[in-house]
């Protein structure tokens, strides 16, 4: 069961898309999760731990049971079964790093532990969550603790915010940055301390998110690729292989509503 809802603080609406919480076991135990872009604040509530895997089966990452998430550049692997009550945050591009303290840059990839970043606030956050079994209450508890944080979170970066905006819509770095008056050397600086990522790559892994979202619709292969700004099948098959592992047409989402969230073939 996964229950899910925009922050209802408009305070918190330019940071966050979405708190959310899943209680139940998957059929399945392995999923490959793909990049979206996006940092999450990660709380495990049925291990005191969390941790991912690398393709080859290697812990990739490892912290205690709750964590921020940088934004993926590549695919990793989770155990759905360390993960069957667990509830989280999904940020917007670009809206984790007022609330982590350093810049996002700094966390790159990597799972890092809240207590980290937050001190006493983070160690107890999970505790907090654990009180109650009721999905909203964990929901309402996630929101007025981001609330509360950003009341001394640093002020809102419009300019990488519409970045983020015009790079999802296909706009070039170069002219991202010559509208947004700034050097593309500066444009990188910036856009990567605020989201983590390069610009250039941004923009490839939401051009991929955007073949995920009409992949259920598709025609064929080619125009699919082409519509969405790739130069042709070959390159839409190049980029799924780095961001998925796999190819367009072996990707089996868990369900139509978690395309990030790939079911990893057995075989």
């Amino acid at each position: 069961m996964i229950v899910a809802r925009p922050p209802r603080s408009s305070v918190l609406a330019p940071f966050v898309e979405l708190f959310w919480v899943h209680h139940g076991e998957l059929p399945h135990r392995f999923e490959r999760v793909v990049p979206s872009g996006h940092m999450q604040l990660l709380v495990n509530l049925h291990e005191d731990r969390i941790c991912d895997y690398a393709l080859d089966g290697r812990i990739a990452n490892r912290v205690s049971g709750a964590g921020f998430h940088g934004a993926r550049a590549g695919p990793v692997v989770i155990d759905t079964h360390q993960q069957r009550a667990i509830c989280g945050v999904s940020f917007a591009p670009g809206g984790a790093w007022p609330f982590l303290g350093v810049p996002a840059s700094e966390i790159g990839e990597r799972l890092v532990d809240l207590d980290a970043l937050w001190g006493r606030s983070g160690e107890v956050l999970r505790e907090r969550l654990l009180e109650s079994d009721d999905a909203g209450a964990q929901l309402d508890l996630l929101e007025s603790t981001l609330v509360e944080r950003c009341r001394s979170a640093p002020p809102r970066d419009r300019l990488v915010e519409m970045a983020c905006a015009l790079l999802t819509r296909g706009a070039s770095v170069q002219s991202v940055a010559d509208r947004l008056g700034l050097t593309p050397r500066r444009m990188i600086e910036r856009f990567r301390a605020r989201t983590g990522l390069r610009p250039k790559l941004f923009a490839r892994i939401m051009r991929f998110q955007q073949v995920l979202h009409a992949m259920d619709a598709r025609g064929s292969w080619a125009v699919l690729a082409v519509s969405h700004g790739f130069s042709d099948q070959a390159h839409l098959v190049r980029e799924f292989r780095e961001f998925a592992a796999t190819t367009p047409a072996a990707y089996r989402a868990r369900s139509t509503a978690e395309h990030n969230h790939a079911l990893i073939d057995p075989r």
